[in-house]
């Protein structure tokens, strides 16, 4: 005799006693998973594209900006977000945005201090590297004021 399975808990919980089958999270249509998988692919190839391209500083910029659009999509698609009960979404933003300010204050910590902080190689450690690895971009790395003070 074939047994039809059910994917509600409550209409099959009382013809066997004890069993509970839980209810199946949500289905992602087939189009959506391979939508995500060929925008991430597009991404991915437009990052290592742009890597090759010199567009100075904003290099890095358009490269973060990818990937939080990649990590959306994943959220959103993969992660089931798109579907998802509110709060659930509500969670991950306030937790993006808690990093968002924690990296705020770090930033502002740094800006302050960098003054006094110590911008090049301890001598001893410059001179193990000058003669282990004399062409080594670290080892030919020289503040202009020892180091003390040096913002540049």
């Amino acid at each position: 005799m074939a047994h039809q399975v059910s994917h509600s808990a409550v209409a099959h919980a009382g013809s066997h006693a004890g069993e509970v089958h839980p209810e199946v999270g949500h289905v992602v249509p087939i189009k959506y998973l391979v939508g995500a998988g060929g925008a991430l692919l597009v991404l991915t190839v437009i990052t290592v594209a742009v890597r090759y391209i010199d567009l100075g500083e904003a290099n890095l910029a358009l490269a973060l900006a990818i990937a939080v659009v990649k990590a959306a999509i994943v959220a959103l698609i993969f992660m089931h977000l798109r579907w998802d009960r509110p709060f659930n979404l509500l969670v991950l933003i306030g937790s993006i945005v808690f990093v968002g300010i924690m990296l705020a204050f770090s930033a502002m910590d740094v800006h302050q201090n960098s003054p006094t902080m110590f911008n090049g190689n301890p001598p001893e450690a410059e001179t193990v590297m000058q003669a282990n690895a004399p062409g080594a971009p670290v080892a030919q790395f020289r503040s202009t004021n020892g180091g003390v003070g040096d913002t540049n």
